[in-house]
């Protein structure tokens, strides 16, 4: 029985963003087209709440692992399809397994607790699990420690389970009456077998308590953040994140850019400028490489909100008192308002500086339940109609709704707000609205 979470306080904060980006492309589809949505009746620009997510949480990772921010010194998370790899690379150069028996016991032992791998005969996809874990970034470590603190009983066991497992997929492919094929054999040895079935050697339960154990949440913060799915391994504890994330969208109409560009060739250039390419110059005319990308331009509204109450029954779910999950908690909150105002997603950031990117208002409140302002910009802004720049607009009618629903509502609180262009802090003052001057005092 779970022990109850008390909670001083409003359970939500609720975060809302205003900023303005030119000629970027944060994230793209299939096609490398930019993402876009219909609202208001017209198309809009779009950045997807998953580019976001793995922005703050990589940007929070990092700080939090090079000591800096308010997880310093925290567990966080990894997320990968390679643990098998990582588990036999610390196998290797902590314990001095051989590398192929490393490789092979550690890709045994997370397939008889439940995971697929991909194809065997496929050497960049054989030790890789077929879906993504997300778990603390130790967890190979750990495994390791345990299984070559077991090596003897393990290493009979590897090799059992190895033999049998290859054994059952032979046989497996002739109980369909045709003679099996590489592929055949490739696709059933990828699968992870029931062991009651194929007459496989069960894991020892220590070890599985320990693999178990070492892929739990425990104390990884951002895990209890953003939380994770796990339906392989069915003794493996789930958790339901406690951030919820919008997609992000242009407050007004918005259509993207094909901008051609051309890539020079240094060399070509060069003989050019020496006078060197006469007797070539038809061979070698033209750039030495031509093409288009896509780029997007506009003011975006995005929002997300965090469930205090759920980030700390996730901290004490995974073996933390409730001082350490209460502090815990707090450092996490100050972490995910920084990630959330900071980081901005990777995809061309060096050909469009994307991520110097600074909101223009930031407003942030606290409440009993999440308020999503997105119908605010139902209506499209207009620059031409409505007399202004689309920033400014939206900074006045984000702000106008929020005004308008705090007086029809006694769960929220009038919250506060950060701005980093001059002229919205100019707007600010006329409506007297007072801001902050740090992400920091974003929190309550």
């Amino acid at each position: 029985m779970s022990t109850p979470v008390a909670l001083t306080g409003h359970q939500f904060l609720s975060l809302h963003l205003l900023e303005t980006l030119v000629a970027v492309l944060p994230v793209r589809d299939e096609n490398g087209a930019p993402k876009s949505i219909v609202y208001g009746g017209v198309e809009r620009h779009m950045i997807t709440s998953q580019a976001r997510r793995r922005a703050e949480r990589v940007y929070s990772r990092d700080r939090a692992n090079a000591q800096k921010g308010p997880l310093a010194g925290h567990t966080m998370g990894v997320r990968t399809r390679e643990w098998a790899l990582v588990t036999a690379r610390a196998l290797e150069t902590r314990h001095g397994w051989p590398k192929e028996r490393a490789l092979a016991t550690a890709r045994a032992v997370l397939q008889a607790i439940g995971l697929k791998f991909g194809d065997p005969a496929k050497p960049t996809v054989a030790h890789l699990t077929k879906v993504l874990l997300f778990a603390p970034a130790d967890a190979g470590e750990r495994i390791a420690g345990h299984l070559d603190a077991e090596r003897e009983s393990i290493s009979a066991w590897s090799e059992n389970y190895i033999a049998r497992s290859e054994a059952a997929a032979a046989e497996k492919k002739t109980k369909r009456g045709r003679k099996s094929t590489p592929q055949d054999e490739a696709e059933a040895s990828a699968e992870a077998p029931d062991p009651e079935a194929a007459k496989l050697p069960a894991l020892p339960r220590a070890t599985r308590d320990a693999v178990l154990t070492a892929l739990a949440p425990r104390d990884a913060i951002d895990i209890a953040l953003y939380g994770r799915f796990l339906a392989e391994i069915a003794d493996s504890p789930n958790v339901d994140g406690a951030i919820q994330s919008s997609h992000a969208f242009t407050v007004h109409e918005a259509e993207h850019t094909d901008d051609f560009y051309a890539a020079a060739d240094d060399a070509k250039l060069a003989r050019k400028s020496n006078a060197l390419d006469f007797l070539d110059a038809a061979d070698h005319s033209g750039a030495g490489m031509t093409g288009y990308q896509s780029l997007i331009s506009g003011t975006f509204y995005r929002h997300a909100v965090l469930d205090r109450l759920k980030l700390r029954q996730n901290l004490r779910a995974a073996g933390m008192s409730e001082p350490e999950a209460d502090s815990a908690a707090v450092a996490a909150e100050a972490e995910f308002v920084s990630a959330f105002v900071n980081a901005f997603p990777q995809a061309k950031k060096n050909s469009t500086a994307s991520t110097g990117a600074l909101p223009a208002l930031v407003l942030a409140f606290d409440g009993d339940r999440p308020l999503n302002y997105a119908a605010a910009f139902q209506r499209p802004i207009d620059e031409v109609a409505d007399g202004g720049p689309a920033g400014e607009l939206a900074v006045r009618r984000l702000l106008a709704h929020h005004d308008f629903v705090c007086r029809r509502r006694d769960d929220i609180t009038a919250g506060r707000v950060l701005t980093y262009e001059p002229a919205i802090h100019t707007i600010l003052q006329e409506l007297g609205v007072k801001d902050v001057e740090s992400v920091e005092e974003l929190t309550a």
